[in-house]
């Protein structure tokens, strides 16, 4: 008799044709009785079929926990069950669990391969991830379905949907319709958390081609920020706040970038780029079109030039003393002329939204007071003595940098005495 003929057959229960009972065991629940048939017992468990040769009874023992008790009663109806049908007899990933557990104690292969494929089909939360894995852990080559599903992926495919990542969280804003911000995010986020610190990221961070792209996200995401920006000096609406918020988008993108490049070694790119930038980006901003106007972009463009100075002031990213001279000369002019402004203007309105907080402030003039005292003497007295001269005063406070200057100034001589040696190359001794 074949599988689908046994399964019509025989009803689990019919005491009239059954010929053997299953009794199942536990401490909290009285003793049930099934009627069954051996030849479904035998067909459809090895379990079963080993105890049926080996014992001469109509009477089998199951001992099940309060737990599976259920789950063991399921089992039961679904020997009954035709193969084909198996499939569509789980109503959730609790039930399919349980009785997996009983399947494959009392070696029920069509079951228990029936559970795995519901199993590897449905979605899962994270905690019954955790119980199929637990619950499948011992199961060999049968659970491979299942363990598939969150087995590492090698490294050409992580490579390659990474790269594709970064092409979306550098593109241009809008370029992938119908859901081109919230894909964008999306990808921004996941770079940012593949990107964590764990035992495979420098399998990601040290592959030259995905370096590659990058560099050329960041050099497309600058070309648009620039672009944006010039074009919003030339729009005749100055008030034109899509105009403006695309800049801002763009400068966002930007202080993105900031924080997945040290993860891969790439801040230096950045930050000669923003040098690089500066100066043309400054002679936009501060046109007399915009005097009191954009503050969303004026104050992130004081975030973002922010990180350039921490980064070179900490020593993060190292540049020769001209360009770390040129960095400070470009920017610290703007940033001591917009504090009182957006000051101000929080003060006027009360919903401002860009001032600048004490974080902000500190990280800035920490970076700044760094930055200064690493300079040559003379560089340092350059802007110190700027400093002095100006009304703004009061931020950034370089007096730190002042003191330890004007130490450094009068000890300088008792340290070093530079003379000339015979062929007019200068030698310095201590």
């Amino acid at each position: 008799m074949d599988k689908a003929g046994a399964s019509k057959t025989y009803i689990l229960g019919d005491r009239s044709s059954s010929d053997i009972v299953v009794r199942l065991r536990n401490r909290e629940k009285r003793p049930e009785w099934f009627y069954c048939h051996s030849s479904i017992l035998i067909e459809k468990s090895k379990y079963f079929a080993d105890r049926l040769a080996l014992e001469l009874t109509n009477c089998i023992e199951v001992y099940c926990s309060e737990y599976d008790y259920d789950y063991h009663v399921k089992l039961l109806k679904l020997l009954y069950v035709c193969t084909d049908l198996l499939i569509d007899s789980w109503d959730s990933i609790r039930t399919a669990l349980g009785v997996l557990q009983a399947a494959v104690s009392l070696h029920c292969e069509e079951i228990t391969q029936s559970c795995i494929q519901y199993l590897e089909a449905v979605p899962w939360e994270d905690k019954e991830e955790e119980e199929i894995l637990k619950a499948v852990s011992g199961l060999g080559s049968l659970a491979m379905p299942i363990l598939a599903r969150i087995q590492p992926v090698d490294l050409n495919a992580t490579k390659n949907v990474f790269l594709s990542a970064i092409r979306i969280a550098t593109s241009r804003t809008g370029a992938y319709p119908p859901f081109a911000d919230e894909l964008k995010t999306s990808a921004q986020e996941q770079i940012e958390y593949m990107l964590g610190e764990d035992e495979d990221t420098p399998l990601i961070t040290a592959d030259e081609e995905v370096k590659s792209e990058v560099r050329m996200g960041l050099s497309n995401m600058l070309s648009v920020f620039t672009n944006e920006l010039s074009s919003l000096l030339l729009d005749s609406n100055i008030s034109s706040e899509a105009a403006e918020n695309e800049v801002l988008q763009s400068l966002l993108n930007l202080d993105w970038m900031c924080n997945i490049l040290p993860k891969m070694d790439l801040l230096r790119d950045f930050v000669f780029s923003w040098v690089e930038n500066s100066n043309h980006v400054l002679a936009i901003v501060q046109d007399k079109k915009f005097d009191s106007i954009i503050w969303g972009v004026k104050m992130k463009l004081i975030e973002v030039t922010g990180k350039v100075l921490e980064a070179v002031g900490y020593g993060n990213v190292i540049l020769p003393a001209p360009i770390r001279v040129q960095l400070l000369k470009i920017w610290l002019p703007f940033i001591r002329k917009m504090k009182p402004l957006l000051d101000s203007k929080g003060t006027e309105e009360i919903n401002f939204p860009f001032k600048m907080d004490d974080d902000l402030c500190q990280s800035i003039e920490g970076a700044i007071i760094s930055l200064v005292l690493a300079l040559p003497s003379n560089d340092q007295a350059d802007i110190l003595s700027e400093w002095m001269q100006t009304e703004e005063l009061r931020y950034p406070d370089l007096s730190e940098a002042f003191e330890v200057w004007c130490y450094r100034t009068k000890s300088a001589k008792r340290r070093l005495v530079v003379g000339f040696d015979s062929a007019g190359n200068a030698t310095v001794s201590l």
